[in-house]
């Protein structure tokens, strides 16, 4: 094998395989452009269903649709050719049972490409997700602050703290016991999510967890600060892109209003230019 040939992206097994070593980096991508930026950092990129507050808008990830996870997967995955990408499966598209689960599932990864859907829940998650790894569908579990449930959690609160740490820990070896490769674990507390790292044999992938789980995840808009409506406690901003952004935007319009752009070097003349004509090479000389 050539020592150039390209690095193919890992599987679900290769995720599972990094178990207590080197940390899994993942990030959320919703664009082909983003995706790209990120391909050679990430070992998995999730097309996540924050891509409903992040790009359209909404008050909480309730409102995403299939279709709307179907167009980002596919863009998503026109920028990926080293990193694995696993896509979300959105709110009311799983929990009706395991056959509901397996019909939306096999359609997010046959019309985008992904390698793996992941999925909200824990125990009553547990049959379900044993459905779908037993007909093909490799699932990455999702535990604690469960973002589709907000409504009976009461909000984006921590999970898992006094008598809630039994509940989340179980739900931690419910979904490795049924097959999962990974398990994110969000805005668990850290002593708790050492532990269940430390219990299940599964990656952790932290969310607000702890750094000794093994990865982390983070929404790409809250890390490069383009998502401004509110920061978690959790996210390290990275950059602080959307000042930027909004400064350059606001500089363009300063200048079209004072009609300094576009400038000469950005407009065409009335007649195309010439062509600079070639010198024709001299003969050579005989001695």
């Amino acid at each position: 094998m050539s020592a150039t040939a390209r690095k193919m992206a890992p599987n679900a097994e290769d995720i599972r395989a990094r178990k207590g070593g080197t940390p899994l980096v993942s990030l959320t991508a919703y664009t082909t452009p983003m995706a790209q930026f990120m391909d050679g950092h990430c070992d998995f990129v999730l097309v996540g269903d924050s891509v409903g507050m992040v790009l359209h808008g909404l008050p909480s990830t309730l409102g995403v649709s299939m279709e709307m996870m179907i167009l980002h997967g596919q863009a998503v995955a026109r920028g990926l050719s080293q990193a694995m990408m696993v896509i979300d499966m959105p709110f009311a598209s799983y929990e009706e049972g395991p056959a509901q689960a397996f019909r939306n599932a096999a359609r997010l990864m046959a019309e985008t490409g992904a390698g793996a859907v992941k999925l909200e829940g824990g125990v009553e998650m547990a049959e379900t997700i044993r459905f779908l790894v037993k007909r093909g569908i490799p699932v990455m579990a999702h535990i604690g602050l469960t973002p589709q449930s907000i409504n009976t959690l009461g909000g984006y609160k921590v999970q898992g703290r006094d008598a809630q740490a039994d509940a989340v820990l179980a739900d931690a070896h419910a979904v490795a016991d049924a097959g999962a490769f990974s398990v994110v674990l969000e805005k668990v507390p850290q002593g708790l999510a050492d532990r269940i790292t430390a219990e299940v044999a599964i990656p952790t992938i932290g969310i607000g967890a702890s750094a000794g789980c093994d990865g982390q995840i983070l929404v790409v808009d809250d890390m490069l600060g383009f998502f401004t409506a509110f920061k978690p406690k959790f996210v390290k901003r990275y950059a602080d892109l959307g000042p930027l952004a909004e400064a350059a935007i606001s500089e363009y319009a300063t200048e079209v209003r004072a009609r300094s752009f576009p400038a000469p070097e950005h407009v065409f003349a009335d007649q195309a230019p010439v062509a600079a004509k070639t010198a024709a090479p001299k003969a050579s000389q005989k001695d």
